[in-house]
């Protein structure tokens, strides 16, 4: 059996370039060094890599708390200074720049709100009924069985406009896709509380 190579900060790094969420790219990266180049000889590192992987993903999980932000921008520096190999003074370098170049992304996560739509938790599909002509091109297209609703025939009336039961929806986005008429909308789960409060 032939051992594989971890990968190098470098390579992870790049990799991570894919990602347009800031906060998805930080979970990405904090799994895979903890699962690769993370040597775990010091203790500012690992304990500084799991506890920020802990707070992004509950961030990217719409429970991320007021404070979590600021804990991210203490405990990333901590480790640039602290860490005894360059790996770790890398991805904590790497985290850093990501916080300031990502305007208020982070701090978006701590109100529901993903801006890039790649974390889940944070978004729903809605259907915006004035715009549905039940044409059933979504009902074909989920293969979630995630769209309620019957398809309009022509010597049938009565129709109500598709819904989504959001607890099927895997955010896959093919309803949105296959829709003509621009009636499937992502809305964050900010903006969703806004309404129904």
């Amino acid at each position: 059996m032939t051992e594989t190579k971890p990968k190098d900060v470098k390579t992870i790094i790049k990799e991570a370039e894919d990602i347009k969420c800031a906060v998805q790219r930080s979970i990405y990266l904090m799994n895979e060094f903890l699962d690769g180049p993370m040597c775990g000889r010091c203790l500012p590192c690992p304990m500084a890599s799991y506890e920020m992987r802990v707070i992004l993903t509950r961030m990217s999980e719409g429970e991320g708390k007021p404070g979590d932000v600021e804990a991210i921008k203490r405990l990333a520096p901590d480790m640039q200074e602290l860490s005894m190999c360059k790996r770790g003074k890398d991805i904590a370098g790497f985290i850093l720049d990501l916080m300031e170049s990502s305007q208020g992304e982070f701090e978006s996560h701590i109100e529901k709100a993903c801006p890039a739509k790649e974390c889940k938790a944070l978004f729903t599909y809605k259907v915006i009924p004035e715009k549905c002509t039940i044409c059933g091109d979504c009902l074909d297209a989920c293969k979630d069985n995630a769209i309620i609703g019957e398809k309009r025939l022509s010597y049938k009336s009565g129709y109500l406009p598709f819904e989504i039961a959001d607890e099927r929806c895997t955010r896959c986005g093919e309803c949105i896709k296959v829709c003509k008429y621009g009636a499937i909308e992502e809305v964050d789960e900010k903006e969703l509380a806004e309404v129904t409060a």
